[in-house]
């Protein structure tokens, strides 16, 4: 299943490009010259979450933003199971297909441990990371599991498949005084019908079955990347990714690690504060 929305160029002045990778066909966009930055999002959104940093980093860098399969105008490939793994697997074609090489990674909520999956074994092409509002070991806060546990339930699934409970109660009951209704609308457009959603509605179920993969990467990803220079940009009121709890563990993680706190902003930090952002990783990646 493809998704024909194409989107306002006003708001999203990107060129699409596609690439045919072993799963299904990814959208994505690859905007600017010079070091390059691999954007990630999670779920709900798509590459437009990234549209401001984007726009203001273009000029001085190569900027990759993907959409992973399910999600924005990818595919909705048949018998995809839309795991992270898959999500890492897919994501590392890109990387190689496009022969990314000395990448800053920036990867935000389920884009943290997609995009650290991708890059942890090609860790000689990674120049840098950057992370918000992310995690990338296994979530053990009895919230988050029981999160999980309610998203994953069948009437919640079948909430976000027929009614698209996680772009509508999620990620715009959050934004809702920071978008327009045409940005608004790009949100919701990317995912216009139940079969569309299938993707969208396999992620919560992720906090607890992507354990194993997410056990892994709290061991690999310090090993392998911990020697990287890498930046944090965390929305501070963000009640799911507490910063108490996951900034201690990041700093742990990279010696070399700076915080930008977004004192503000909740989750969804590339909508709250792009230009503190884009700000922040011209300064930390010149």
């Amino acid at each position: 299943m493809l998704i024909d929305f194409v989107p306002d160029a006003r708001l999203y002045p990107f060129r699409s490009r596609w690439f045919d990778s072993s799963a299904g066909r990814v959208h994505y966009i690859d905007e600017g010259t010079g070091p390059t930055l691999l954007f990630c999002h999670g779920a709900p959104a798509w590459s437009f979450l990234y549209r401001h940093i984007v726009k203001d980093l273009r000029d001085r860098y190569r900027c990759v933003a993907v959409d992973h399969l399910g999600f924005g105008l990818s595919e909705r490939p048949a018998g995809f199971g839309y795991t992270v793994a898959e999500h890492t697997a897919v994501l590392g074609e890109l990387i190689d297909h496009l022969r990314l090489d000395e990448v800053v990674l920036m990867g935000h909520d389920w884009g943290g441990p997609i995009g650290l999956g991708a890059v942890v074994g090609r860790a000689d092409r990674v120049r840098g990371v950057v992370l918000g509002n992310t995690v990338f070991w296994p979530v053990d806060a009895l919230a988050n599991r029981a999160f999980g546990a309610i998203m994953g339930s069948r009437p919640l699934q079948r909430r976000i498949v027929e009614r698209n409970v996680l772009v509508e109660r999620v990620l715009l009951a959050e934004l809702g005084r920071t978008l327009t209704p045409a940005e608004a609308g790009h949100y919701r457009a990317v995912q216009p019908t139940p079969e569309a959603r299938r993707g969208l509605a396999r992620m919560p179920k992720e906090i607890r079955a992507a354990r194993p993969l997410l056990e892994r990467l709290a061991r690999e990803v310090p090993a392998r990347l911990g020697d990287k220079p890498a930046l944090l940009v965390w929305g501070m009121r963000d009640m799911v990714f507490r910063p108490k709890a996951c900034v201690p563990r990041m700093r742990a993680a990279f010696p070399d690690l700076e915080v930008v706190e977004l004192p503000h902003a909740r989750h969804f930090v590339q909508e709250h504060a792009p230009h503190v952002i884009a700000a922040a990783i011209a300064k930390r990646f010149p």
